[in-house]
């Protein structure tokens, strides 16, 4: 199979032909047809993430069909569509797993990451951790519903109750949670990198209250904000912009280091989180949500070997939306 593979952190992924992986028991081989890209993409070939396996076939935003069976799956059958996310595989045994956080795992493996992913013809993954896709979408808009959808949804969610939510960072992850919080009639506040004047208008387009730099003060005082942007120096900004009681939810797996500022601006019970990996449960929830809503993805769709092309566009801030490789 044609693969594009990062041999080193720090350089251009290659495209090679390599063998088809064999599912092992308790896998499923799936055709790829689709593999979004993802900015923790970025941080892998950045050599950002220590864990990394290298050489590595990086993508965890994968979409496509079932073509073999390993020993003992049964849930999945050949020519299922199915979605292959970040979360590869965990222990099942420790303490987190056994009280429902297996995106904590200290044995957890990931797609992309530590296994290798889709940015390839085939993947092998197991069948524990696909995710059953619904009828009516494309494999190509479904792509970004795999990460920037779940990581998105389960951000919104340790939001509460929040109202008005600050989205800071408007890439493929933002256009996603702010189609969820307009269904759930929350004003969304969108901070892009300044004078991203694209951004901006693509936020109010899907519902956005207001739309700004990501340097201005908010127009009004924020329930909630979600960082996707992976910057440190957003979070005492968010935090200014935060009531009582707000809390500021860092939804990336890598930011630059968060600089020093004054306690005043956490006092009155403001909360600095992080959002780490997902969960199968997330998975099931947020592809029901998202059908019913509906949730639709802005996509540009490059070829497998336009990997590093796709990979620059997301560096640059070129792209409205995700970009999505086609094997």
């Amino acid at each position: 199979m044609r693969a594009m593979i990062l041999r080193a952190p720090h350089t251009a992924l290659d495209l090679a032909n390599v063998p088809d992986p064999a599912p092992g028991a308790g896998e499923v081989l799936v055709r790829v047809h689709a593999c979004g890209v993802c900015r923790t993409d970025l941080h892998v070939v950045d050599g950002e993430l220590p864990d990394a396996k290298s050489p590595i076939i990086p993508g965890h935003e994968i979409v496509g069909t079932v073509a073999a069976r390993g020993a003992g799956v049964d849930a999945l059958l050949i020519g299922d569509r199915v979605g292959v996310p970040w979360l590869g595989r965990t222990c099942g045994t420790c303490g987190y797993c056994r009280s429902g956080h297996e995106n904590l795992c200290d044995a957890a493996q990931f797609t992309g990451c530590t296994l290798d992913g889709g940015y390839a013809e085939y993947v092998a993954a197991d069948a524990r951790y696909c995710f059953r896709l619904p009828e009516g979408f494309s494999d190509v808009e479904l792509g970004p519903w795999l990460c920037a959808g779940l990581i998105g949804y389960r951000a919104l969610r340790m939001a509460g109750d929040a109202r008005r939510i600050g989205i800071y960072g408007f890439g493929a992850a933002a256009h996603i949670v702010a189609q969820l919080a307009h269904h759930e009639g929350r004003g969304v506040y969108a901070f892009t990198r300044p004078g991203d004047a694209a951004a901006q208008a693509f936020a109010r387009t899907l519902g956005a209250v207001w739309a700004g730099s990501s340097d201005l003060p908010t127009p009004e005082p924020l329930d909630a904000a979600i960082i996707f942007a992976p910057v440190g120096a957003l979070v005492p900004k968010a935090l200014r912009d935060l009531v009582k009681g707000g809390i500021v939810i860092c939804a990336g797996i890598h930011m630059t280091d968060i600089p020093q500022f004054p306690y005043a601006i956490l006092w009155g019970e403001r909360r600095v989180v992080s959002v780490a990996n997902l969960t199968r449960r997330d998975g099931d929830e947020f592809t029901a949500l998202a059908a019913r809503i509906p949730i639709r993805t802005s996509v540009v769709t490059y070829p497998l070997v336009g990997a590093n092309e796709a990979l620059r566009a997301l560096r640059d801030g070129a792209l409205t939306g995700a970009a999505v490789l086609l094997p």
